[in-house]
């Protein structure tokens, strides 16, 4: 066995050690967080406030979108730079769900039109939003949308063996076109306004503290599902031939894999990941407008990965929660700044961390010594 197939093997091996780590840090901090809210009283030291849940279960919704990144990057070398769309688009689908259960709650009493189609006149509701009072069919548009958008994209694009920093350049194409549609108020998706004064979900209140708390929890549990499916896909025989397309797809293709399906296949699975993150943010958030569209933000995803290090599921979610903390802290004290310090720590994660945070660690930990089998 060659020491490049052996290096593979052993970071699966180390990958599958890792989880209950990660598993039992993430529930450990979920129910710490959950049982301190609703517990303990507003004065206790220990009491952890519902703004902070609802932080966390933002960061939480941005650290399974960097894992959806960090699939197709990461293990198969796809520099997406347009994963904002399919969280966008699996966040609007939650967004009209959570817009047809207004009713006649709304600003204009108006038991089947949104708010903002009464403002601008419209007469009857589109065909496309039929459907989505039921819960069921909105969670099916949350997978479906996307993992077709991202099939046909992914076909078209690695048919064609689009690769490197054209298929990247596409990507921010595709979620740039999207953001201008959705911008005009005549695709019926709010305009520049977006989507936006949820009153409910499922018929819980989305501003009680049990279901801020509820949403909060149900990120975590989907986040550890989706790191234990990434695992055991990238654990697989499919997992061990996106690593060696990732880096050598010729070889790969000479040997008798159809490299595109592969990649086709990785990543709508991505894009799933992204969209389900799009969808446990909205009610969370309270808002989804064509801002989450921008290019900008798809880049920033990347970022986090970059930081936390690819290639190791985990890194990603740290990178996204480090970066998003360290965003929520400099917006709050040097808004006007904030850019420049994004731009600078990739620059330095770039040149000095290529592995990111997780690869320095693992350059301070010691190794083990090499057994007599290894070392002949």
């Amino acid at each position: 066995m060659n020491h490049s197939l052996y290096g593979q093997f052993s970071a699966l091996h180390q990958l599958r050690e890792r989880a209950p780590l990660f598993l039992a840090v993430l529930f450990g901090v979920t129910i710490y967080a959950a049982t301190c809210n609703l517990l303990l009283a507003e004065d206790s030291v220990f009491h952890v406030s519902t703004y902070t849940v609802t932080l966390l279960g933002k960061y939480l919704c941005f650290a399974l979108l960097a894992m959806a990144v960090d699939v197709v990057w990461g293990y198969c070398g796809i520099l997406s730079l347009g994963h904002g769309a399919f969280f966008a688009l699996g966040g609007y689908a939650m967004g009209m769900y959570l817009m047809r259960q207004i009713g006649d709650r709304g600003v204009y009493g108006n038991p089947l039109l949104p708010d903002f189609m009464v403002f601008l006149n419209w007469q009857e509701l589109p065909w496309y939003w039929h459907g989505f009072d039921q819960f069921w069919f909105a969670m099916l548009m949350v997978l479906l949308v996307p993992g077709v958008l991202a099939f046909v994209f992914g076909f078209l694009a690695f048919r064609s063996r689009v690769a490197g920093v054209y298929l990247s350049i596409m990507t921010q194409a595709l979620t740039y076109a999207l953001m201008l549609a959705f911008f005009r108020n005549e695709m019926g998706f709010g305009g520049n306004n977006g989507l936006t004064d949820f009153k409910d979900i499922l018929g819980f209140d989305l501003q009680a503290d049990g279901t801020r708390v509820v949403l909060f929890v149900i990120t975590a549990v989907v986040l550890g599902l989706a790191y234990c499916t990434s695992q055991l896909i990238l654990s697989s025989r499919f997992g061990r031939v996106i690593v060696g397309v990732r880096d050598a797809e010729a070889r790969a293709r000479f040997v008798g894999y159809r490299t595109e399906m592969y990649k086709v296949w990785l990543f709508v699975y991505s894009a799933l990941l992204a969209a389900m993150a799009g969808a446990l943010y909205v009610p969370q958030v309270g808002i989804i407008n064509p801002g989450e569209f921008s290019p900008l933000n798809s880049i920033e995803i990347v970022v986090w990965v970059a930081v936390g290090g690819r290639g190791t599921l985990y890194g990603a979610v740290i990178g996204a929660l480090l970066v998003n903390y360290a965003k929520t802290r400099f917006t709050a004290v040097l808004p006007e700044v904030w850019l420049f310090a994004l731009g600078a720590l990739f620059v330095c994660v770039t040149v000095f961390l290529p592995r990111g945070l997780v690869g320095l660690a693992q350059r301070w930990r010691p190794r083990p010594a090499a057994t007599p089998e290894e070392a002949a």
